[in-house]
């Protein structure tokens, strides 16, 4: 649901709301403003926060949050909410999480293409994850996944300069990365 039809339904089932005011920051504030001001300027500033997890029997999850893209189209939808296009998971295959310019991530359905990916051809999670983000780039479409697989192998790949991600295995240290240098861990 977007829209009045959201609105309509968390009235009739008495969801709180709050003023619009609650979630203004000057930051994004002096963002958006920036951006209004240059009409040139493309909206690819994305503000997706994914996560894919594996617990101790194998069980796989995602979860994908975004604020959209600055001076986005008013009621545009991206592919955060979209099962299979920016988010995925399956515990036959694999959990995945995107991040990037959704238009393309739905039109290639990309989180289950990976997943597809894995389950009919016998790539690794690393080489499906990789050749989808690299078929996004080739269309014109960027942005990067964070994807775990049954067995606790990961893939992070991205076609942008950067993408803030990170890992932590039970018990083990944190490692995290923005650029294609090594992770970090603390």
């Amino acid at each position: 649901l977007i829209g009045e039809g959201a609105v309509a339904f968390c009235r009739e089932n008495g969801i709180a709301f709050c003023a619009p005011r609650y979630f203004h920051t000057e930051a994004r504030w002096r963002e958006l403003q920036r951006a209004l001001e240059d009409p040139r300027r493309e909206p690819l500033q994305y503000g997706t926060v994914g996560a894919v997890a594996r617990d101790r029997r194998g069980s796989l999850a995602a979860a994908t949050s975004t604020g959209g893209m600055t001076g986005k189209a008013p009621g545009r939808v991206g592919d955060t909410p979209i099962i299979g296009a920016g988010t995925y998971a399956d515990n036959a295959t694999c959990a995945v999480s995107a991040t990037g310019h959704g238009e393309f991530f739905i039109r290639h359905a990309a989180a289950f293409a990976i997943a597809a990916r894995l389950r009919h051809t016998g790539q690794s999670l690393d080489q499906a994850a990789r050749a989808v983000i690299d078929e996004l780039a080739a269309a014109g479409g960027s942005g990067g996944v964070v994807g775990v697989d049954p067995a606790g192998a990961l893939a992070l790949p991205f076609s942008t300069a950067g993408m803030y991600r990170g890992y932590v295995r039970d018990g083990g240290a944190i490692h995290t990365a923005i650029y294609e240098e090594p992770f970090r861990s603390e």
